[in-house]
């Protein structure tokens, strides 16, 4: 190119998800398409692009560099400084020095793109009906990831060589599949293979045709994917179902769905343009969405609830057994209750045997297992209640750089996260650390994660709780420790996800933590930052009797609550009519096996059963979850702003308050809907009220919201609303969950302070 004075040159150096993601030859067609000469290279520091041409030139590509840049990329930051200019003539990609360190920076797996869909159907294609086509936009990532680079022979892909047709793909920048590490096709790529419950193969159709006919007659069958098997049933089959449920030991907690495309789903539920958006984007999460009437579901698929997890296709397998005589199935994680899912063909057919009737297998292993996310449209957000498949492992950015922090978050819907400069990479979801293959599950996404992002901690932060796993788990590594309590956690979490620093006022509401006086938390009014908190507020302290049993039948919650309410003299409520309460209030008295908690969601098992709710629960929170459901989405006019006493020198919350104005409206003939209402709505006015009082003492206007129990809908938007009709500043999770399932963040953002 010519030396002229119209010319400049620039280095512009790239960061963020920027490598191993199909930057390079993105940049590559797009400097050549608008006529630079320079380079493009990966380095240690980003990707570094020097690009030589005249002023509209450069203006064009600052535009399109941010507008068309690969779907899975991020770009972070872009530093230009003017250089020297160059006689060259070309653009060119410089392959990485062997000897520079590269921080790359791995994709989460994704849905297969559009590209890739219509070569699916293509008759003309050569990956025509090929159930593992992918390209550099799409396709698994993460889970198929054992080491770094982020090359081929360290991918599960190693076993399989590229055929020349497929290496010219991986070879030419100007192609699609330029370096995409899983490229494969029919003639060199992995396959699959259908076979009984024994392991012995299937012979005759295509796999694919056997299986979809299997599914039409009703069969349980357990499909290996992307991130490991489903047990997949025909949806409009209610024998079926029950069958599974029962293999499954699921009796009643609702199952996800996989419909064949959007208009599909919008027969089974009503989708505003959020969920739209979140069913169709590249991670492709389950979405709870309201369900409509006369969808011709088998009606065992959620009972007792109002609300469908609903997914589409993201494999091209997917697409394919939805591609003709089904366009909706069941497709839950293929495990037993409470255990991970499978990702090993021989695990699959030693653990699923009793469950699945045949497998469809194929020959890509799974490194690393990832459920597939979930997330819920709230006060006009899309929220994560999981957080995984998609969107693991990419990172959460933070403004500052810092020490490299391990997190091992909790023992309920855990997570582990590792920082990394001003990174922090967040695990996929692995589940309750309450048998040995969680643990072992949590052990290996550990060290996993340490290894292929090269972290080496130099602090782990763990729960307060002595007894939880990965807290025992943390005190045998060598290293630092800093114990962090749960609801602080919570807090610190909400806090860094939208970047403040200064203290803030934290309504904290889950079913469990473990406090500082070594009762159980759970429904907190805090005061605090990144350093430390104040206990403001809470619940008042109730017994819990039998513990962990208590939380299954919370009949007993309610008895306990109204014992400390009423005394000996407890009002004849119909809810505990056939319940036998003598033993219950035995333990009471006597504090056998009774710990106190101020928990917000145990508070809602006592209330939801008293009033003629779930006496039993058959998956976590159904009491309070089918108690919610029963207002209908309002509130109501009627509330009681609930009484608050003094306890050196906290606010707490009086339960016999809460208790006598709950019985006076049973006692009246108030109906399961009227008393959900009042409830919810009490809460929101004691929560603003309480607000107040504190904003009024520290003169903080602040609030973070987390806690699982902000998964209610009806009290979470609720809440924002009223808070913000009361002048106050309210920040809530978009990035994490407001469970237990982003309690890792808080931990990184404490530790890191520390």
């Amino acid at each position: 190119m010519l030396k002229t004075s119209k010319y400049t040159r620039r280095l512009l150096t790239v960061n963020g998800i920027v490598q191993g993601v199909g930057f390079r030859p993105f940049i590559y067609n797009l400097a050549k398409d608008i006529g630079f000469s320079g380079s493009v290279s990966n380095t240690s520091g980003g990707v570094k692009i020097k690009i030589q041409g005249d002023a509209a030139q450069h203006a064009e590509f600052d535009r399109r560099l941010r507008t068309e840049a690969p779907p899975l990329s991020t770009i972070i930051s872009v530093e230009a400084m003017d250089i020297p200019l160059s006689d060259d003539t070309e653009f060119i990609i410089i392959a990485s020095h062997g000897n520079s360190r590269i921080s790359t920076l791995i994709s989460p797996d994704v849905a297969v793109c559009e590209d890739c869909r219509q070569e699916l159907f293509d008759p003309h294609n050569r990956r025509y009906h090929y159930p593992f086509i992918n390209c550099t936009n799409c396709g698994p990532r993460y889970t198929i990831i054992e080491n770094i680079p982020y090359d081929r022979p360290f991918t599960s892909m190693k076993h399989f060589p590229l055929c020349p047709e497929c290496k010219a793909e991986y070879e030419n920048p100007e192609d699609r599949r330029f370096h995409a590490q899983p490229n494969a096709c029919q003639v060199c790529g992995p396959q699959i293979w259908l076979t009984d419950a024994t392991g012995t193969r299937l012979t005759g159709d295509d796999p694919l045709i056997q299986t979809v006919k299997l599914l039409t007659q009703g069969k349980i069958l357990a499909i290996k994917g992307l991130g490991g098997f489903h047990l997949v049933v025909d949806a409009r089959n209610e024998t079926a179902i029950a069958r599974l449920r029962k293999a499954k030991g699921r009796d009643e907690k609702p199952f996800a769905l996989m419909v064949r495309d959007l208009k599909t789903a919008e027969t089974f539920v009503q989708l505003n343009t959020q969920e739209q958006q979140a069913l169709a984007s590249i991670q492709a999460p389950i979405v709870l969405a309201s369900m409509k009437e006369g969808g011709q579901l088998a009606p065992n698929i959620a009972p007792g609830n109002d609300r469908l997890g609903i997914m589409l296709p993201y494999t091209p397998l997917h697409h394919l057994l939805l591609n003709g005589a089904l366009d909706v199935l069941v497709m839950t994680s293929a495990n037993f209750s409470e255990e991970p899912i499978c990702i090993d063909n021989d695990e699959a057919l030693e653990r699923l045997g009793e469950m699945a009737e045949y497998f469809l297998l194929h020959n890509r292993d799974i490194y690393l297992r990832s459920d597939d996310s979930v997330v819920m449209e709230m006060a006009g957000t899309i929220r994560p209640i999981r957080r995984s498949r998609g969107f693991a492992p990419r990172p959460i950015f933070l403004k500052h750089k810092g020490p490299s922090v391990l997190a091992v978050g909790g023992e309920l819907k855990n997570t582990i996260a590792l920082s990394k400069d001003d990174k922090v990479f967040l695990s996929q979801h692995i589940g309750d650390l309450e048998n040995l293959e969680a643990f072992e599950f949590f052990k290996m996404t550990v060290e996993h994660i340490q290894r292929i992002f090269e972290i080496e901690p130099e602090l782990i932060v763990h729960d307060l709780h002595p007894e939880y796993l990965s807290t025992k788990w943390a005190k045998e590594q060598g290293l630092p420790l800093l114990g962090v309590q749960h609801h602080h956690a919570h807090l610190a979490s909400c806090m860094i996800e939208n970047d403040l620093n200064e203290p803030v006022i934290g309504i904290i509401m889950d079913g469990t933590g473990y406090g500082l006086d070594e009762t159980i938390w759970g429904g907190e009014f805090l005061v605090g930052d990144l350093a430390g908190f104040e206990r403001k507020a809470y619940f008042e302290p109730m017994p819990l009797p039998g513990g962990e049993a208590a939380i299954k039948a919370p009949w007993r919650i309610g008895l306990s609550y109204l014992r400390h309410a009423f005394g000996v003299n407890l009002p004849d409520i119909p809810a505990l009519t056939d319940q036998d309460l003598a033993p219950i209030v035995q333990m009471i008295e006597r504090g056998i096996n009774s710990p106190l908690t101020s928990s917000c969601g145990r508070l809602f098992d006592a209330v939801a059963a008293l009033s003629g709710g779930r006496q039993e629960i058959r998956y976590e929170a159904q009491a309070a979850i089918e108690f919610m459901q029963a207002a209908h989405n309002e509130l109501g006019s009627d509330f009681t702003t609930f009484e608050l006493l003094q306890h050196h020198g906290y606010h707490t919350i009086s339960i016999s308050h809460i208790m006598h104005a709950l019985v006076s409206r049973i006692d009246s003939g108030k109906s399961i809907p009227a008393l959900s209402q009042w409830f919810h709505h009490s809460l929101i006015k004691s929560f603003v009220h309480i607000a107040d009082l504190i904003r009024q003492e520290t003169k903080i206007n602040k609030i973070v919201l987390s806690g699982g129990v902000f998964q209610n809908r009806l009290l979470f938007e609720g809440l924002v609303q009223s808070l913000v009709m009361a002048d106050f500043e309210v920040h809530t999770h978009h990035q994490v969950p407001s469970n237990d399932g982003g309690i890792a963040l808080g931990q990184i953002a404490i530790g890191r302070g520390f």
